[in-house]
């Protein structure tokens, strides 16, 4: 191999100038390659490539493709509580349309994102699952059903959370049409309905 070629695959391998930036630049390439091919499909070569760093990187920085999971996925990239106040702001009976409305525009702008991540790998990653439960049962929904539910509130919560858990396979995971592209203001109006009734309505 000449001296150029050498050069030039040293530069390609091995940590990025700057540890945080390849730390960050896995956690970024692994939330991709998870969304794409859930836990068990992504492999630590292909995102190490992604992040255009050497394999051992992922070692060395997260202990294995568990640790990077963890981290890119099993992680919320945002505030549960910044997000219940938002659907939590307005009339309560227009409570499931901004369930919707949010949930939609906020997935839609990543393709699914963390869920999509989190809904590939509940098969084949156990905590992926405790994770999306907690996340929308626990975190998000039943917070929300807490302050508007007249009772049964875990029993609402659950429900609800079967609406968005099946709204965001089918729109983003399974990707029927014309579902999944369906632009957000109609499905705000086709599913609020239903989870207005799961939050507040009659479910006896």
């Amino acid at each position: 191999m000449s001296k150029a070629a050498t050069q030039g695959t040293a530069r390609r391998r091995g940590r990025r100038p700057g540890g945080t930036d390849t730390r960050a630049a896995l956690v970024e390439a692994a939330r991709a390659v998870f969304t794409e091919q859930g836990y068990d499909g992504a492999t630590v070569r292909a995102i190490a490539a992604r992040a255009d760093v050497d394999a051992a990187m992922v070692n060395h920085w997260f202990g294995g493709k568990e640790g990077l999971f963890a981290e890119a996925v099993l992680k919320l990239p945002f505030s549960p509580k910044t997000l219940v106040d938002r659907l939590l702001d307005g009339p309560e009976e227009d409570v499931g349309e901004r369930i919707v409305r949010t949930f939609l525009t906020t997935w839609d702008t990543t393709g699914g994102g963390v869920f999509t991540a989190l809904i590939r790998s509940i098969t084949s990653h156990e905590q992926a699952a405790h994770v999306l439960q907690d996340f929308l049962v626990k975190h998000i929904v039943g917070r929300v059903v807490s302050t508007v539910g007249p009772d049964r509130q875990e029993l609402r919560a659950t429900l609800v959370a079967s609406q968005l858990v099946g709204m965001g396979l089918i729109r983003y995971v399974a990707e029927f049409e014309p579902l999944a592209s369906t632009d957000i203001e109609a499905m705000v109006a086709a599913v609020a309905p239903n989870i207005q009734r799961y939050l507040t309505g009659d479910i006896t």
